[in-house]
């Protein structure tokens, strides 16, 4: 009886497991700051090869005044264990159960280091292992609570649903984005405490700003939403992470000309994240959409975004805001026009006959969004400059100083952080525009190294030739590590690695010498991928081509379309990479069902109304 309730156990286990690594991500709600962003199904198609990158020279530049950021790390890959049946080993066997704590949490730490260093397959059979032994011991892990807390654990971290995007781990995947704060919150509607009315009018009296602050029903309910559990988080987050950009965005809106409130729009729009994606295709922590983006001097490619690129993108808010601002004369409408555009306040001006926002609020002459955001703006705002008076904390993040390098071409990130000992997701935080774990083979890219690094980095990456710099390696040799196991973790030969590194095949390694690995790129490196994806409520053809980094006109083109217009339901085939697919005949959409599924549901909110910012 007690092998077959094990049996049965195990069974649940591993069911559970396999579960999670197949998608099943309705498991978890997340909260504003992480929920879910749309899905879709990916299959892999040979019709290309990454762009060629032809050799350049390399040069080192000092940034004395560039104040990038630090995100949270990057959570673990996702990998899908081993699947075989239980096997309960006698107790001379196993060993003890000390001894399987010990040598499971050994073998975790170990992945989450492989992890950080961007060795994910090393990672995932790190993981595995962990894993396993948990499952073979025969020890029954939910009596025990030492082993089940263990087991939850490493389960929970590894396998937890939000950590999908991580499943691929080649240098070409795009970094994942996180969802605009904006786009829940300006859909809602709340209450107004009578109560809140006069200390946020006393309040506000004796506040200093260069922007109107107006006290009304419409701020009061916002303000009473950012006093509720979820409120506050949204505003917290956002108080938190200004301060890795507060000084910038001081410098910019000066050297602009532009009020210094203005911070408070980013805000509201982002909280302040450079990878924040709206449902509408706006990026980062100014929310610009590409074409807008690129009005102002964004570029977007496959390989960067510039919309993403805190200073970048701030100084194109600064003119943009700057632009509206000339043409109304009054600050609620220009905001107003960077939310929907300026075509939108326009004809809600000339309908009604007012060029006041307050006016055209009362006469519903915007969208509901619209309406809303300036609200929000305000209500941010005097939250901001009086936190405590509206008992909120949040202690701000410091700036974090960085060198700056021009590459000269493409580099893979994990060479670059194999170079200069530091984790690849901490590259990622310090250069957020770059949408791939590579560079551009661009002259002219700046890339952001940790402060004092670019010495270095400079002096190692010389001893790998240019043309090897998106496939090549390098690796700190541990303690009771041989050629050959180190062929095995980047799947090459000894005595390849020997022979770029001038040693005998069988010579002795010292701990902490590092190795130049000839790596070659990996097929997932090297093929498109064809991406089906199932619209959703609110979507727009516009919205997903930039979702994927591809033209509208490719779009239609692959999907036989003759408008923009994509309804609810449609699956659309999309190829991820630059350039077009293999010409051949497209097949109706009706006899692509057996590859495309639907994509995770999300909170169905409508996207930003004709999203121009």
């Amino acid at each position: 009886m007690t092998l077959r309730r094990q049996d049965v156990a195990g069974a649940i286990l591993l069911a559970g497991i396999a579960c999670i690594a197949a998608g099943c991500e309705d498991a978890a709600k997340k909260s504003v700051a992480r929920a879910a962003v749309p899905r879709s199904t990916i299959t892999a198609v040979n019709e290309g090869n990454a762009p060629a990158t032809p050799a350049n020279a390399t040069e080192t530049v000092i940034a004395t005044d560039n104040t990038p950021i630090r995100l949270q790390l990057a959570p673990l890959p996702i990998f899908a264990p081993k699947r075989r049946s239980l096997v309960v080993l006698p107790a001379a066997q196993r060993g003890t159960k000390e001894d399987l704590i010990a040598r499971v949490e050994q073998k975790f730490a170990s992945g989450e280091r492989n992890y950080k260093a961007g060795h994910l397959e090393a990672a995932r059979k790190d993981f595995d292992e962990a894993v396993d032994w948990m499952l073979e011991s025969g020890y029954d892990l939910n009596s025990d609570p030492k082993l089940s807390e263990l087991f939850h654990r490493v389960v929970d971290t590894v396998y937890a649903d939000e950590l999908q995007a991580f499943r691929a781990g080649d240098g070409f995947q795009e970094a994942p984005a996180v969802p605009a704060p904006i786009d829940e919150v300006a859909e809602m509607t709340f209450p107004v405490d009578p109560r809140l009315k006069e200390r946020a009018e006393e309040a506000a009296k004796n506040l200093s700003h260069d922007l109107p602050l107006t006290v009304n029903d419409q701020v009061l309910s916002f303000l009473n939403f950012f006093q509720t559990p979820r409120g506050r988080a949204i505003v917290e987050t956002g108080l938190r992470r200004a301060g890795r950009y507060r000084d910038m965005i001081s410098r910019v809106l000066q050297e602009e000309g532009m009020p210094q409130d203005l911070i408070y729009l980013a805000q509201a729009e982002s909280a302040f994240q450079p990878l924040a994606l709206s449902r509408a295709g706006a990026r980062g922590i100014w929310q610009f959409v590409a074409w807008r983006g690129n009005q102002y001097g964004l570029r977007h490619t496959w390989w960067v975004d510039e919309r993403q690129d805190p200073e970048k993108a701030t100084r194109a808010a600064a003119r943009h805001l700057r632009d509206l601002y000339a043409i109304y004369g009054d600050w609620y409408l220009a905001m107003a026009a960077y939310n929907c555009g300026p075509g939108n306040v326009q004809k809600g001006i000339e309908r009604t006959g007012y060029a006041d926002f307050w006016e055209l609020y009362k006469r519903n002459a915007l969208p509901r969004e619209t309406k809303n955001y300036v609200p929000i703006i305000v209500a941010l705002t005097l939250i901001a400059k009086d936190a405590a008076h509206y008992r909120i904390q949040a202690e701000p993040e410091a700036p974090v100083p960085t060198d700056v390098v021009k590459p000269g071409r493409a580099i893979d990130m994990r060479l670059v952080a194999e170079t200069i000992d530091v984790d690849v997701e901490t590259l990622r935080t310090l250069n957020p525009s770059l949408l791939r774990l590579a560079t551009p083979d661009d002259p002219s890219f700046e890339l952001h190294l940790p402060a004092g690094t670019a010495e270095r980095f400079s002096a190692e990456i010389a001893d790998i030739p240019a043309d090897k710099w998106v496939s090549w390696r390098k690796h700190r040799v541990e303690a009771g590590e041989t050629l050959t196991s180190i062929g095995k973790k980047y799947h090459v030969t000894a005595a390849a690695i020997a022979a770029a590194n001038n040693l005998e095949h069988s010579a002795a390694l010292d701990a902490g010498e590092k190795l130049i690995i000839p790596a070659t790129q990996s097929e997932a490196e090297v093929k498109r991928r064809l991406v089906s994806y199932r619209v959703r409520r609110g979507d727009t053809l516009l919205g997903i081509a930039d979702r994927y980094n591809v033209s509208p006109d490719d779009v239609r083109k692959w999907n036989h379309l003759r408008s923009n217009h994509v309804g609810r339901g449609m699956v659309l085939r999309i190829y991820t990479l630059a350039g077009a697919p293999e010409a051949r005949p497209a097949r109706a959409r009706t006899k692509s069902k057996k590859t495309s599924r639907p994509a995770t549901n999300v909170a169905q909110t409508s996207p930003k109304p004709e999203t121009e910012n």
